[in-house]
């Protein structure tokens, strides 16, 4: 198990990004959460399989069709092992 702190920036609010990288997430077994960030932002934590995050990663990098993504900033984390799912924070 692994984990990644990551930033996606640019068009992303308003546009069903956390829903649809939740929906992502989920279809790819990645447990953790995505949230509206106050500074326009969107932030997301997960957790899985190597194979599992960097699908996720390729995915968030460019988000769904109303997106548009400027820039992502990723940490490799210590997993917490605490999720059981992948939610929408609010």
């Amino acid at each position: 198990m692994k984990a990644f702190h990551a930033v996606v920036e640019g068009e992303v609010q308003g546009v069903g990004f956390r829903y649809s990288a939740a929906r992502e997430a989920r279809s790819l077994g990645i447990t953790g959460w995505v949230r509206n960030a106050g500074d326009g932002t969107v932030e997301v934590w997960a957790e899985g399989s190597d194979a599992d995050l960097e699908a996720f990663l390729k995915w968030l990098r460019v988000g769904p069709s109303p997106a548009w993504v400027r820039e992502l900033h990723s940490t490799r984390e210590t997993p917490k092992g605490i999720y059981s799912a992948f939610g929408i924070s609010f």
